[in-house]
């Protein structure tokens, strides 16, 4: 980006996307089963972007791998999707069953 009208324009749109994607979310609330297949979109959307694009943008020399680290450091570091772990789940639902039985 070499300009500020650059960086304010790919700001509004990604604000955009993520409006779009977490009104998605709310109208998918309570629907796990869609939930999900929204959670597995962003995934496989993260992975396509590192792989195909992100990783052929990486520096080549150790001036600008420094400017990037310096950028993921101040921006919050490297985006990472974490999965929800099987033992997790089974945690939760078996807390949730003993709710219910208490009720």
């Amino acid at each position: 980006m070499t300009s500020g009208e650059t960086t304010t324009q790919s700001s509004d749109y990604l604000d955009e996307i993520q409006r779009i994607v977490y009104a998605q979310a709310q109208r998918s609330e309570g629907d796990s089963a869609e939930l999900l297949q929204l959670l597995r979109l962003l995934e496989s959307m993260h992975q396509r972007i590192r792989e195909d694009l992100f990783i052929k943008t990486l520096p080549t020399n150790r001036q600008a791998l420094h400017l990037l680290l310096r950028e993921m450091e101040a921006e919050g570091g490297w985006p990472y999707i974490p999965r929800m772990r099987l033992k997790s789940l089974m945690a939760n639902l078996y807390a949730e069953e003993a709710t219910q039985k208490l009720e």
